[in-house]
């Protein structure tokens, strides 16, 4: 991708899964990664796999806004000016909406998208400072059809888009592009511990399977390209958008 090498990169839930594909891209473009992570010895075993890149990890809750604002502190002291933020951590817990409860949609909630909102509010003062910068929102198909047992993280996720799209419209003039990402069904830790294991698991896989026409799950490294497209100046005339990448799921 042009225009990547030496920039500065932020990307949430960095540690492992989709977010570890993604941080190991951005490296590969020759990006500076911060990776924000509850799990700093995940974000560790990102940064040995990227080799000589510089892959640097912070302790973050991203929920906590006051933690954000510290970490997103130290990385522009520590890398230099931010360019590219990836929000990518998040988190559900699946079942139906009537046994949930208001703890269960709080956590979701201050994850999937008071998550976003603190970043965005720490990040966003410096890319205008620093003359522009991109934004990466890792959302969800689920925020575009919905998914049954997972009202409240569809909820948040499309809350993401369309936030996404209303501060693309805020801030398009000062050269701050955002635009959102939203995966299907994908092979990560997070996936495993919802499936779990046995009989049930099988169905429910296969139940998605059938629902895809590529006939797989997605796997962590298919959602890096389109990532680093975005950050990169070869997409400098897309804003506000919001793309599928889940084997034909969704053909939205």
């Amino acid at each position: 991708m042009n225009g990547l090498a030496g920039k500065v990169a932020i990307v949430t839930g960095g540690g492992q899964g989709i977010g570890r594909a993604l941080s190991l891209r951005l490296a590969a473009e020759g990006c500076k990664v911060a990776i924000f992570d509850l799990q700093p010895e995940a974000g560790a075993e990102t940064a040995a796999l990227a080799g000589d890149a510089t892959v640097k990890t912070y302790e973050v809750d991203v929920g906590d806004y006051q933690a954000v604002q510290e970490a997103v502190g130290k990385t522009q002291a520590d890398l230099g000016p931010i360019w590219l933020l990836v929000n990518n951590a998040g988190w559900d817990k699946p079942m139906p909406f009537l046994k949930t409860d208001v703890a269960l949609w709080d956590k979701i909630i201050r994850i999937n998208l008071y998550g976003p909102m603190n970043t965005h509010h720490a990040v966003l003062p410096l890319m205008l400072a620093n003359g522009g910068g991109r934004i990466v929102n890792i959302a969800s198909d689920a925020a575009r059809v919905g998914t049954s047992n997972e009202a409240v993280y569809s909820a948040c996720k499309a809350g993401v888009v369309s936030f996404t799209k209303s501060v693309a419209r805020e801030l398009a003039s000062k050269n701050i592009l955002l635009n959102a990402v939203c995966p299907g069904p994908t092979n990560t830790p997070m996936m495993a511990a919802v499936l779990s294991e046995g009989e049930n698991a099988v169905k429910w896989k296969d139940a998605m399977l059938r629902g895809i026409p590529l006939r797989r799950m997605g796997e962590p490294e298919d959602y890096a390209g389109i990532v680093a497209f975005l950050g990169s100046s070869d997409a400098n005339f897309i804003t506000g958008q919001t793309f599928s990448v889940s084997g034909g799921m969704n053909m939205i």
